[in-house]
């Protein structure tokens, strides 16, 4: 072999080597983190069938089509928007022992289930959302996590959490938060709303007055929720009577009230002495 063609092989082995590392950067080498692939397809006539050169060979284009880490990529943007915290990302309905619960959680269960089939159907609607209300400890966070958490990564929907108590206070900690929170909380996709009017029996004339913005907001433009309370659909008609209405309407056909003997409905009390 002469020296030139050493060299030349080199160089290839080189080129080869830049190549590999270049890829090693990307999280997705088949797009190189563009999220499209640039691909030959057949074109097509009117009536869809393949255009054909003279030979009898089809005709091919060029187009863009989107690749498979993109619903991955949009997965990951709207989970980081979402707000959901790292511990409940990892809340499903499989992991949910459904087996051995009360009749009622049970319910809850199928309740969220039927929703999440029916979300596409219904979700201009004015009956567009879900309300688990009762008991603590029964799962209702749990099953509206592993909810939101479906709906983002399988449907691409946008969801935001927003825990009351902890939402509450901080924005009361930091009113620049405000105006922002609140608008993110009325537009986006579906907003989970956990615990509301949890820690004492009325809230506060602040949070009445921000929570009724929002969910008037999203009842007059058919947005959905979804909620957990410990409250009853009646115990939030007494606190606002504006509010409750209309989150029933909301929720209506997919309410679920966990209500009965704590130690057979709060998970944590299994084992507890009489």
């Amino acid at each position: 072999m002469s020296d030139l063609q050493k060299k030349a092989m080199i160089r290839s082995q080189e080129v080869r080597s830049e190549d590999l590392g270049r890829e090693s950067q990307y999280d997705c080498p088949s797009c190189k983190d563009k999220g499209f692939i640039l691909k030959s397809v057949p074109e097509l006539e009117g009536d869809g069938t393949p255009k054909l050169w003279a030979s009898g060979l089809p005709k091919k284009i060029e187009t863009l089509i989107d690749c498979v880490c993109a619903k991955k990529r949009q997965s990951d943007h709207l989970m980081k928007f979402s707000e959901i915290t790292n511990e409940f990302k990892s809340m499903t309905f499989s992991s949910f022992n459904v087996a051995d619960k009360h009749e009622l959680v049970q319910d809850a269960y199928q309740c969220a289930i039927d929703y999440y089939k029916d979300f596409d159907r219904i979700r201009k609607a004015r009956c567009n959302s879900i309300s688990l209300l009762g008991q603590p400890g029964s799962g209702k966070t749990h099953l509206l996590t592993a909810l939101a958490n479906n709906l983002i990564q399988k449907k691409q929907v946008s969801v935001l959490y927003f825990p009351f108590v902890e939402g509450f206070n901080d924005l009361k900690d930091d009113f620049n938060l405000l105006e922002e929170k609140l608008t993110k909380m009325k537009r986006v996709g579906v907003l989970f709303i956990d615990d509301l009017f949890k820690g004492r029996d009325y809230p506060t004339p602040f949070q009445l007055e921000q929570m009724f913005a929002v969910i008037n907001y999203r009842y007059l433009n058919h947005r959905p929720i979804m909620m957990s309370s410990e409250k009853t659909v009646d115990e939030l008609c007494d606190i606002d009577e504006a509010l409750g209405t209309r989150i029933y309407q909301m929720c209506q056909d997919y309410t679920v009230v966990i209500k009965g003997d704590r130690k057979q409905l709060n998970h944590r009390l299994v084992g507890a002495p009489s």
